[in-house]
């Protein structure tokens, strides 16, 4: 089943997430400077970043010969986002960008919200020059393995498990770039349960299942981040 959409309702939650790994993530280890590479060695100039947040990819893409363009669908980050350059409201399976007019589309952490995630990636290549880069990013079932006695991902409908065979069902050829090591380290109790919030665990069960793990220990608790960048061609 898709993952809930709460921007508009709580974006803090969302932006918690961000400060948390911002925080307590390893040195080194940043999503989006990973992807400015690709879009660099890639040779494109325009990119849509498709479900943008609070703008994260533009903001690391500044100084770079790179326009992103941001599109979302919650009205905080849309506001958010334009901090860091244009930006517009919409919707990721309906694009109100016109066909073959970018050279790149980003979608990162946004698909496994959909019903139907294809449809978005169908948009994705409607909108992309010919030899256009597209981009995605999730995370896996398997994710954060130590928190398996007390919490699991729920299975999605774009997870890294299924995502590649989604992809190349509507781009052909897909690459995959795994990850899979111990990148954060939560370091106490309330990191351990805003880690959890931000994966949409309720805020009491997530400071109940913080006091267990913190009583088990031991604190600090590396966890090992498991998830994917698909790259494909139009």
């Amino acid at each position: 089943m898709p993952e809930p959409r709460d921007y508009d309702a709580d974006p803090e939650r969302y932006r918690l997430g961000m400060r948390v790994t911002a925080a307590h993530c390893a040195p080194g280890v940043n999503l989006q400077a990973r992807i400015v590479e690709h879009l660099l060695a890639a040779g494109v100039t325009t990119v849509l970043d498709a479900g943008c947040g609070d703008g994260a990819l533009a903001a690391g893409a500044a100084g770079y010969p790179l326009e992103v363009i941001g599109l979302d669908a919650a009205v905080p980050m849309v506001a958010a986002a334009r901090a860091h350059g244009p930006v517009v409201r919409g919707d990721i399976a309906a694009l109100p960008v016109a066909d073959a007019s970018v050279d790149a589309v980003v979608m990162v952490n946004v698909l496994y919200h959909l019903d139907r995630p294809a449809v978005a990636l169908r948009e994705a290549r409607r909108v992309l020059r010919p030899d256009g880069l597209f981009v995605a990013g999730t995370v896996a079932r398997s994710d954060s393995p130590e928190l398996a006695p007390f919490w699991r991902p729920t299975p999605g409908t774009f997870d890294a498990e299924n995502a590649g065979g989604i992809v190349a069902a509507v781009f052909g050829a897909v690459t995959v770039e795994a990850w899979d090591a111990p990148l954060v380290t939560l370091p106490d109790r309330d990191a351990v349960r805003d880690y959890l919030r931000a994966r949409f665990v309720p805020p009491d069960d997530a400071g109940r299942l913080a006091d267990a793990v913190a009583a088990r220990g031991p604190l600090p608790l590396p966890v090992t981040k498991r998830g994917a960048l698909l790259l494909a061609r139009h």
